[in-house]
């Protein structure tokens, strides 16, 4: 299992041009970015406006971490946390679709999981993930991941899952005459 030292060194790097191509391409094609992180608590908009110019292409970064600050800041319904969990497909699209409800925003990725070293259960270990994308009001897609790992590298691990598939989705885009066509 990947421990804190080197591995965590590598993938702060990773982090940083992950977060550099991303933005390019956020940049690129128009898109301004917004994030709802939880088990993340601001990992990914901070990797984004650590870049130079960020303003231009980053809108704001939700840290939800409680269940009270998901449904307050979010949308995210009481009885979808209390039936399928923080950590739950059906709550990472909700936040994601909240962010963007409540922001000025294009492209939306929310995040929550179990970064440990406490929390995990035989359902949801140590290390288990929820991602989701949006755009423009309608999910892209969701991902559940399964990271190795202490908490350190399970963060890194989902920030680096979080910048790619902006970065892909925006990689398939292109901008013509002011407007982006697929």
């Amino acid at each position: 299992m990947p421990d804190s030292g080197q591995n965590g060194v590598f993938l702060d790097y990773v982090i940083e041009q992950m977060a550099c191509d991303t933005g390019a391409e956020l940049k690129r094609v128009g898109f301004r970015a917004v994030t709802a992180e939880s088990c993340t608590g601001g990992l990914v908009s901070a990797a984004l406006t650590s870049v130079p110019g960020s303003s231009e292409w980053f809108d704001r970064g939700f840290v939800t971490y409680s269940n009270e600050a998901k449904t307050e800041m979010l949308g995210v319904r009481e009885d979808t946390l209390e039936i399928y969990g923080a950590v739950s497909e059906e709550t990472v699209r909700e936040m994601c679709l909240g962010a963007l409800k409540n922001s000025r925003g294009d492209i939306a990725v929310s995040l929550s999981g179990i970064a440990g070293p406490g929390g995990g259960t035989p359902e949801k270990p140590v290390g288990t993930v929820w991602l989701a994308w949006a755009f423009r009001g309608k999910i892209l897609h969701t991902c559940l991941a399964h990271f190795p790992g202490n908490r350190e590298i399970v963060r890194k691990y989902a920030v680096i899952k979080a910048l790619s598939d902006i970065y892909i989705f925006c990689k398939g885009k292109r901008k013509s005459r002011g407007k982006t066509k697929k």
